[in-house]
């Protein structure tokens, strides 16, 4: 099944089983974003923003030192408690080798604090680096950094549990919109997907034809 199939599968299972409340409040958010009439992302032809961050064994990745070793695809997801980011990773994970082969290498940011970024088990089965934006810094610089809505975060501390300020180690509830980058070795963005419904991501087959472009 393509990644595009599962994601499909799991919004369809999303409107099945979720209650009503919730999926105003997520369907809402998306529409909001959409409707907003901001330009979300770098663009093509934009010269990618530097950054350094930790990797979830708390080393510092550096982009520009990595670009000096051959183009990487840059992706934004929300977290590892989002199942559609989860299953981006894995379809991106079994490409790999064919990222490899074009010479390209794959990196991906979150704005989770290291500690919360990988289990154990996804630091052994991912093969690619995961990083830590806890402030956001990064993803403001790549335009797509947005505070949750305050309806949003009520419905994620009361229907979840969950309060995304603590497990992202910052005291502001912040998300990236979903996005993928290539950048070239002089750091120039040579395509870009940035889509504010969180329940689509670019498919493993797109980044492969965007790499053979390069």
């Amino acid at each position: 099944m393509s990644l595009n199939q599962t994601l499909e599968e799991m919004k369809q299972q999303f409107v099945a089983h979720s209650p009503m409340e919730v999926q105003a409040a997520m369907f809402r958010s998306i529409r909001e974003q959409q409707e907003s009439g901001v330009q979300y992302g770098l663009q093509e032809g934009q010269k990618a923003k530097d950054f350094t961050l930790k990797n979830a064994q708390g080393i510092p990745v550096h982009l520009y030192d990595e670009l000096a070793k051959g183009p990487i695809v840059l992706t934004f997801y929300r977290g590892g408690w989002c199942p559609y980011c989860n299953a981006q990773l894995r379809a991106y994970q079994k490409v790999l080798p064919e990222i490899h082969a074009l010479g390209a290498r794959l990196i991906a940011v979150s704005p989770q604090s290291p500690d919360n970024t990988l289990s154990h088990q996804e630091k052994e089965d991912l093969q690619f680096e995961v990083l830590s934006d806890t402030n956001g810094l990064v993803a403001a610089f790549y335009h797509i950094l947005y505070d949750v809505p305050s309806y949003l975060q009520e419905l994620m501390s009361n229907q979840f549990k969950m309060d995304l300020a603590e497990y992202n180690a910052t005291d502001r509830w912040i998300l990236p919109i979903p996005s993928t980058f290539m950048i070239d070795e002089s750091g120039i963005v040579r395509s870009a997907y940035v889509n504010p419904d969180f329940m689509k991501r670019l498919a493993p087959e797109d980044i492969l034809d965007e790499l053979r472009k390069l």
